[in-house]
């Protein structure tokens, strides 16, 4: 019988975190909640009068900073007290109540934007001169002037506002359609035992050791999709006809050019990836090959890529070996950044264990006014001491960023949210490789790293490229019938897998069943933000002039410059194929090291 969930009472205080730096209290937080209800309401005292002079402007920039402050403080009290224990009433409460004010604040302040678009720029410049401190505020200010020329009279915005709902209903369908109504059947799994497969445990049947239950669960779940191709082709080309159309509205040149303009991101960027990856494949055909004969199979499918090249390792750190550990392989960074990093221990910003009604999974969450607290459910595995050392990345970028900049410089964007993580994990792996003996464990760290490599530079890489060419596609005129989707996906494996890898018939559904091609280009973000952080972690790790320097330069710059500049700050220039190609390096030292332990 298995042992049952601790309460949250029964956890060490030790182990869980200290939200008295937030409010002492719930009767505190009650007290804010009650008083900041009441001060939202003098947002509306400009407007009307927003840019009639540049004290009105500068007034309610200050005013509506404050506000946000005092709301997201609020905020992130309910937040995390609502997931240390979910099944908790009054913190479902509280967290009900502060997004219900915060909804209500935004529809309060929405008239910002559209008076500040009746003006020009030319006029802000002048207030500047007429009130230095609006200064503080050029960044925001610029950046919401870069979108004016994407920005339709009153009229057409409140049309599209009204139709915005109904936008969503190409991924809403496709959510209902996969996430409920599908249905895979039963299959035998290895214990010989009938189980319902699903999406959920699709994965699980893939690293199976036994090469007939991936073979069944592959050919069972994508023949499924095959069923449905023509809805779920309908439904993909409803949502690339949305975003085509609206970049279209909205004077962008293509629907990819309208999804990287809000990180002021340049289509260069992401064709540079694409092509950058496609000139290496030599590397993901090598690493195939290695699995290949590492598993003893005469062919080898796509469905024999997901599993294990060595078993998983057995080897426990308790919570204390684990922090020492991330503790002696992030002490690289310097001692500024080591002393910082034990506040995160010594000032409880972390909660460890699992307790009854605990939110799952891992995450670090905070912003200028708190600790940047991380949540996790630690069970003492390497992967729990690699987590621990991935939202220790994110706290500490939090951290720097908001020690050096204003408040409304203090958020970084999601394009770099990844970088500093991502860092943190390689050296924790390059840590733990240089200083084991154990060859089973340097295996296993190995297979892990490369298999990151694979799904995050390779997989994603050929998401993205598929995404653009079929929007690129439709923007030309062709029709997105389900034989050129399903044509086109699987050329790209072939592409992708080599001349060595079966690629299966089935395989040209599989582009049905990933969510991803609903976020509006999003997937080369994961494959930018691991190659950014390997070279980052080159050069620390070769001691390369100012590397470190610039690194913490990087964590300390917020949110106060568009990604691009900030990532520029750390010597990455993300147009460039060798911050590309030094990830694809790195993958194949590992692939090296691999052999050479075999």
């Amino acid at each position: 019988m298995g042992k049952a969930q601790r309460k949250r009472e029964e956890i060490e205080e030790k182990y869980t975190w200290d939200l008295s730096y937030i409010y002492r209290n719930d009767k505190n937080w009650q007290t804010d909640f009650n008083k900041i209800s009441k001060e939202v309401k003098l947002i509306l005292q400009y407007k009307g009068i927003l840019v009639s002079n540049a004290k009105n402007l500068l007034a309610y920039l200050d005013l509506s900073h404050l506000l946000e402050r005092k709301l997201y403080k609020l905020y992130y009290y309910a937040n995390l007290k609502h997931d240390q224990d979910t099944t908790n009433p009054k913190y479902q409460e509280m967290l009900g109540k502060i997004r219900n004010l915060m909804h209500k604040y935004d529809e309060l302040e929405a008239y910002a934007n559209p008076e500040l678009m009746s003006v020009n720029y030319s006029l802000i410049k002048q207030f500047y001169k007429q009130e230095p401190r609006l200064k503080e505020y050029k960044f925001i200010l610029e950046n919401i002037y870069r979108f004016k020329k994407h920005i339709l009279d009153a009229n057409s915005e409140k049309i599209l506002s009204i139709l915005s709902k109904a936008f969503d209903n190409s991924s809403e369908t496709f959510e209902m359609l996969t996430d409920a109504d599908l249905k895979f059947g039963m299959i035998t799994d290895e214990n010989n035992q009938e189980v319902e497969l699903t999406e959920s445990n699709y994965r699980v049947f893939l690293q199976s050791k036994n090469q007939e239950i991936r073979k069944k669960a592959f050919e069972q779940i994508l023949s499924k999709y095959g069923e449905f191709k023509n809805t779920i082709s309908s439904t993909f080309a409803g949502n690339v006809n949305v975003l085509t159309s609206l970049a279209k509205l909205k004077n962008y040149n293509c629907s990819l050019e309208a999804a990287l303009f809000n990180d002021n991101i340049s289509v260069k960027v992401y064709n540079n990836l694409i092509d950058t990856v496609n000139n290496h494949l030599d590397v993901i055909y090598k690493y195939f090959n290695l699995k290949k004969d590492v598993l003893k199979l005469k062919e080898f499918h796509l469905y024999d890529q997901y599993v294990d090249l060595v078993n998983e390792s057995t080897k426990k750190y308790s919570f204390e070996e684990g922090k020492e550990l991330v503790l002696k392989a992030l002490s690289i960074l310097g001692d500024d950044y080591t002393n910082n990093l034990k506040k995160a221990f010594s000032e409880r910003w972390i909660d460890v264990y699992n307790n009854k009604g605990k939110r799952g999974g891992a995450y670090s969450s905070g912003f200028y006014d708190t600790k940047p607290y991380i949540l996790l459910n630690y069970e003492n595995t390497l992967n729990d001491v690699s987590t621990l050392a991935h939202e220790l990345g994110h706290s500490m970028h939090t951290y720097y960023s908001c020690l050096n900049n204003l408040y409304q410089y203090s958020s970084y964007t999601i394009f770099v949210a990844e970088v500093a993580s991502t860092v943190n994990e390689l050296l924790l792996n390059h840590y733990l490789l240089n200083n084991t003996n154990d060859n089973e464990e340097k295996k296993y760290i190995l297979s892990n790293l490369m298999d990151l490599f694979k799904s995050t530079i390779y997989r994603q890489t050929m998401f993205a490229e598929f995404e653009r060419d079929m929007h690129d596609k439709y923007e030309k005129g062709e029709v997105l019938t389900n034989e050129l989707l399903c044509d086109e996906y699987y050329k790209l494996n072939l592409k992708y897998f080599g001349p060595d890898v079966v690629v299966d018939e089935l395989i040209k559904y599989e582009w049905e069943r990933i969510p991803h091609f609903y976020y509006n280009f999003y997937v080369y973000k994961y494959a930018i933000g691991l190659s950014c952080a390997c070279y980052i972690v080159d050069g620390i790790l070769s001691n390369k002039e100012n590397a470190l320097e610039n690194y913490l330069k990087f964590l300390s710059s917020g949110g106060s410059d568009y990604p691009i500049n900030e990532l520029k700050i750390a010597g990455i220039d993300v147009t460039n194929k060798e911050v590309i190609e030094s990830a694809i390096k790195m993958f194949d030292s590992f692939i090296e090291q691999f052999k050479q332990l075999m």
